[in-house]
């Protein structure tokens, strides 16, 4: 496997995706990155681990069917839980 360069969707510039990077992202099979270190950094959680600033949408747990907000556009074809159910599922 070979370094890659990858031009940043954010900010234009060119970064090198790096051949043990590229190992470790297939290995957890995460998609390439799109944005530099630098582009990346502020979307990383704070210190505190919140996001204040994060959008969220208005959805219906696909589980309890109570009212909820979640950190995403919710689609009709996957299901959307609220953050108990969520919590529920990812235990078991």
């Amino acid at each position: 496997m070979q370094d890659k360069v990858i031009v940043c969707k954010e900010c234009k510039s060119e970064f090198t995706f790096t051949a043990g990077e590229q190992e470790f992202f297939a290995e957890r099979d995460f998609s390439d990155p799109v944005r530099c270190k630098n582009c990346r950094k502020p979307r990383d959680r704070d210190n505190d681990n919140t996001r204040s600033d994060r959008e969220m949408f208005d959805a219906v747990c696909s589980e309890c069917y109570s009212e909820c907000k979640v950190p995403f556009q919710p689609s009709d074809n996957r299901p959307v839980y609220c953050s108990s159910c969520f919590q529920s599922k990812k235990d078991n």
